[in-house]
Formats: structure tokens, sequence, C-alpha cells
């Protein structure tokens, strides 16, 4: 009768307990509509208040969130509307413009292209933060998207001075959203031409293990530290050790790529290689996934 006592109360203490780490992991994995005192209510111990101030700040941090995602989307929206017409501008002033001013006019429209790309990629973030619900979902041959991209970015490559390699297996079939796969791997791809030297080659590979379809790119750069890899998908980080700011990149096109892969329910992993460069692989489930 004591063990059975002792065992109830026992279970009594550190049930709550147990709820708030899983809150606490469940806040950390980003599922921030978790909530726990309404589970533990009827108590009369300090565990309610501590229960009860857990969920004010789960509730501060979603509103702190929610708030920096509108107001990325109220500011890519706004900015839309300047660009396109400096755009305009721009063209009107090419009908009179020489061959010196021509140049100015050049180095403007590619600023401007920067922004609309930086912009987009913003969009889509928010985007997919907010649920990805605008997105299309069905069938992909993931084999020959990977394929389509591989050709698209060969001629940055040779402005690279780079090679990119190319093993792709049929039957690499995969339920999710074109718009977003083209752009994951699109962003692997370039992050890593971005970063491997010149005279060098970026290896993409497509294949099927173990009931996943695989896509791996690898670069011949420096590497990251590894307490850094996590971090790489993170938004608008940039590890600057590792990575020179001088090759541009806003820290956003990885950061699009890990919440792509969590729409697919899929995983993304950054790991060096051990004679040098970054590996990064994407692991899509061939099963319906919504």
């Amino acid at each position: 009768i004591t063990l059975v006592l002792w065992y109830g109360l026992a279970r009594y203490m550190t049930n709550p307990i147990i709820r708030l780490q899983k809150a606490a992991r469940s806040l950390a994995e980003g599922k921030l509509g978790h909530r726990i005192e309404a589970d533990i209510k009827g108590r009369q111990d300090e565990l309610v208040d501590l229960a009860h101030d857990f969920d004010r700040m789960a509730e501060r941090v979603q509103d702190l969130l929610n708030t920096q995602r509108r107001l990325l989307g109220d500011i890519s929206h706004e900015l839309r509307t300047p660009l396109t017409r400096m755009n305009v501008a721009l063209e009107l002033a090419r009908e009179g413009a020489n061959e010196e001013t021509g140049e100015h006019l050049d180095r403007i429209e590619r600023e401007s292209q920067r922004l609309q790309e930086l912009i987009g990629r913003i969009v889509t973030l928010v985007r997919l933060e907010t649920g990805g619900d605008h997105f299309t979902s069905g069938s992909i041959d993931l084999a020959s998207l990977v394929t389509a991209i591989v050709s698209d970015t060969q001629i940055e490559a040779k402005g690279r001075k780079c090679v990119i390699e190319s093993n792709v297996e049929d039957d690499c079939v995969v339920f999710g959203s074109r718009e977003l796969l083209r752009r994951a791997v699109e962003n692997v791809i370039r992050n890593a031409l971005r970063h491997t030297p010149e005279e060098t080659v970026v290896e993409v590979s497509c294949k099927k293990e173990d009931e996943k379809v695989v896509v791996e790119v690898r670069d011949h750069g420096d590497g990251v530290a590894e307490d850094h890899l996590e971090k790489l998908f993170e938004p608008f980080y940039r590890c600057e050790e590792a990575r020179e700011r001088s090759r541009g990149g806003v820290g956003l096109g990885l950061a699009i790529v890990k919440r792509a892969m969590a729409f697919h329910n899929g995983q993304v992993q950054a790991t060096n290689c051990n004679d040098g460069g970054l590996r990064v692989t994407l692991k899509f489930p061939t099963e319906i996934l919504k």
C-alpha cells in the first residue's frame, strides 16, 4: 500500500514537470502554439504558476515572431511598387542615353534585379513560415527537375570557371510543390557555386536510398566550422569565418531550403567532407505527403 501511495504521489509531482519539458522541446522545435496550463488545472502549488508563466512566455514569443513575419511580408510588398516604377524609369532613360550613361543605367538595373531577387526570397520565406498553403502540390519527377536545374546553372558555373557534374538516377518521384522543390535544389547548387574555388567541380547527385529520394550537392571550398553547420539554415545567418562576405548572399537561400524541406516532411543536413568542401544532403520521402 505504501509503495502504491508513493508511486501515485511521485506521478502527481512529476507529471506537470514532464509536460513542461515536452512543451519546452516543442517550443524549441518551432511549435509555438503549445500550451500546458490547461492540462494541469486543479493543482494548488507552484507548478501551476510555472505553467502559467511558461504559457505567457510562449505566447509572447509567438506574437513577436508573427509580428516579424508580417513586417517582412509588408516591407517586401511595399518595396515592389517603387522598384517596378524604377524599372519603368530606367527603360525610359535608355531611350535618350549615350554610351557613358548607358553603363551607369546597366549598373542600376543589375542592382534593381538583386533587390527583386532578395524581395522574392523574403516573400517565399514568409509564405513558408505561415504554413505554405499558397503552394500547389502534386507528383514531381525530381530527377528531371534536378537535370533541368543543373542545365540552367551551367552558364553561371562557366562564369565562375567551375564545372557542374551530375549523376541522376531515374524513377526519383516525390509528391510536393514543384516551385518549392526547384527553389530548394537551385539554392543549394547556387550556394555551392558561390563558395567553390575556380577550376573545381560542384558534384550533384539524385538517387533513391531506403525508400527516400536523396539529393546531394558537394563543393570543394573551405567548408564550415562544425559548430556553425546547423546555423547555416537560419535566416540572415552568414558564417564569415568560413564563407567570405565578399562572395555575396544575405543568408536566405539555405533558410528557404530548410523550410521547403519541412514542408515536404523531408530532411536537410550539411556536413564537411574529409578532403575539403561542404556537402548538403536533401532527403525526401517518396510517399504522399499532404
